[in-house]
């Protein structure tokens, strides 16, 4: 697995476990959109590294030493 990989793999899991917490907590209610912000946040961070080429998580995972 290379750090790509890794971290579309993270992106996902983060996204889909936000969504199932909003649904278990508020009941996917907009009104209350808690969780949610977490799926905003990895969002916002997936669009900008499509721009910048830059991701945080890409270098906690090198760090970490997970082949890139």
């Amino acid at each position: 697995m290379n750090v790509d990989r890794a971290l579309r793999g993270i992106a996902g899991t983060v996204i889909l476990v936000s969504v199932a917490l909003a649904w278990q907590v508020n009941g996917v209610d907009l009104t209350q959109p808690s969780w949610l912000w977490l799926t905003a946040f990895v969002g916002f961070n997936l669009l900008q590294s499509a721009f910048t080429c830059w991701c945080p998580m890409m270098t906690v995972l090198r760090k970490l030493g997970v082949r890139g």
